[in-house]
């Protein structure tokens, strides 16, 4: 079978993502350059460039890359059938876990994201609202189904989403670990409270 250019390239553009993703948890993403990127791949510079216009836009590929995995494992829950108040606290859980496990305790690639929030934030703006999106969809599923008392859901999912900006939030959760503060469970079993049905 015979790749595509299109094919082709996709796949370098991954490789090289791959790679990057590799060196900056290894040696930081400040500390690494694309003559780095390049001398593992046994390529030149320059032939990265071919792929990506700067290494900020690498950067951006694997911020977008580790936010879609974090995405991909929430659409399955929301996908999910059964009742919608067990899916949305796995929902959140889940997020939490996934950044928690990525971001916190590994500095490197903390300062990863942190810059990724300086440089891209375009990337993470969309994260952000692709993850109100799937949790309003989960509200909306559990309004129709009288499990949730949601009469305006996108407002409903800003909401959840603000509350579990502590337990979202990379740098918020890493600052936030030692400090007072209700605790995951806490926190969800709160936002349910506040989309159960009234009376």
């Amino acid at each position: 079978m015979t790749l595509v250019p299109d094919t082709i390239e996709a796949d370098m553009r991954a490789r090289i993502l791959v790679v990057a993703e590799r060196l900056f948890r290894e040696i930081g993403y400040q500390k690494t350059t694309v003559a780095d990127i390049a001398k593992v791949l046994r390529m030149s510079p320059a032939n990265i460039y071919r792929f990506f216009n700067s290494k900020k836009s690498i950067h951006a590929g694997v911020a977008r890359h580790l936010m879609g995995e974090v995405e991909e494992a929430a659409g399955i829950i929301v996908g999910g059938r059964g009742p919608v108040t067990p899916r949305l606290r796995e929902l959140l859980a889940t997020v939490h876990r996934m950044n928690s496990e990525r971001y916190v305790g590994d500095a490197k690639l903390h300062e990863m994201v942190r810059i990724a929030m300086e440089e891209n934030w375009e990337v993470c703006s969309a994260h952000m609202e692709h993850i109100a999106t799937m949790i309003g969809s989960v509200i909306a599923e559990g309004a129709a189904s009288g499990e949730f008392h949601a009469p305006d859901v996108p407002l409903a999912a800003m909401c959840v989403c603000s509350a579990m900006m502590r337990f979202f939030h990379p740098q918020m959760i890493a600052e936030c670990a030692q400090k007072p503060g209700p605790s995951l469970d806490q926190m969800i079993d709160f936002v349910l409270a506040g989309l159960a049905p009234r009376g």
